[in-house]
């Protein structure tokens, strides 16, 4: 068991320093005769698409593998946090040290086996069940059933890809999932055929909405394949995004060197340099 109290040193550390200093910068901004005009006229509504802009930048830099830029984003992510709790603050409904103890009490009761009594063994079921009983009781505080839906707690807005993801991993915990891979990858295929019809289908009234339908259910369980291959759909795509613009850079590097753009050329030309492109990169790896 580890003891809380060796987790806080004695004095105040470097972390905490920088930490308050931002934490009153952020206060010196907001200050309502003083500080930045921007700042001042900001609410959670205004920021909260950069705080998820700045997320993604988080991961574009570990993605790049760039520590010195993942370092930098971090610092701006960072400041999107003591930016809602400086606005939060101001309003009477919590602190930003109200948000640290938040989590820090969360992590300390999902995990048992570290700071209590529980054993590591079967962790992994007890952080979900500690997770469900968590939601219950926030329901049950806000007025709603405690036997709420399954799916309580998933955020609308989260990207397509990574909601589908986490409404897959609920309904899979209660036993309604693919029992192996290839029953699955034959949905896959079934799918793949379903749309293919409509793309094949005569023109009429709600082909483009069943195309629609169907592209999106092929999109489904290709995000339920790779849970069961371990691999996160949101991440593949964006390594897949990657790898299309590195390799379109190439072409283009490749065209000016023919001193011919791609847009003069012809769809062969094109794809031989798309070739050359993969073929450069096998041979770099």
């Amino acid at each position: 068991m580890q003891n809380l109290n060796d987790l806080v040193p004695n004095g105040v550390t470097d972390a905490q320093r920088s930490l308050e200093k931002l934490i009153a910068i952020m206060a010196a901004l907001r200050h309502p005769l003083s500080g930045c005009p921007w700042d001042k006229e900001q609410s959670f509504e205004s920021i909260a698409p950069y705080t998820i802009e700045e997320a993604y930048e988080v991961a574009d830099a570990i993605d790049r593998h760039d520590m010195a830029d993942l370092k930098d984003e971090l610092g701006d992510l960072l400041l999107q946090v003591v930016y809602h709790a400086r606005i939060a603050e101001e309003q009477g409904l919590f602190s930003f040290s109200d948000v640290a103890e938040s989590i820090n009490a969360k992590l300390i009761r999902r995990h048992p086996h570290v700071f209590g009594d529980g054993e590591a063994e079967g962790h992994r079921e007890r952080w979900e069940d500690i997770k469900k009983q968590e939601r219950m009781e926030k329901a049950a505080k806000n007025g709603a059933a405690p036997d709420a839906s399954l799916f309580d707690g998933v955020p609308a807005g989260l990207p397509a890809l990574l909601r589908s993801e986490k409404l897959q991993r609920r309904a899979a915990r209660t036993g309604f999932d693919w029992p192996s891979l290839p029953p699955l990858v034959a949905k896959v295929e079934e799918e793949l055929a379903e749309l293919k019809a409509e793309i094949d289908a005569p023109e009429g009234d709600m082909r483009a909405q069943r195309r629609f339908e169907e592209f999106g259910d092929l999109m489904f369980i290709l995000v339920n394949l790779g849970l069961h291959l371990d691999l996160n759909a949101e991440a593949a795509l964006r390594a897949a995004n990657t790898k299309f613009m590195r390799r379109i850079v190439s072409m283009e590097r490749s065209a000016a060197t023919l001193g011919k753009p791609l847009q003069d050329m012809t769809l062969d030309e094109m794809n031989a340099l798309w070739d050359e492109a993969k073929m450069d990169e096998r041979g770099k790896s």
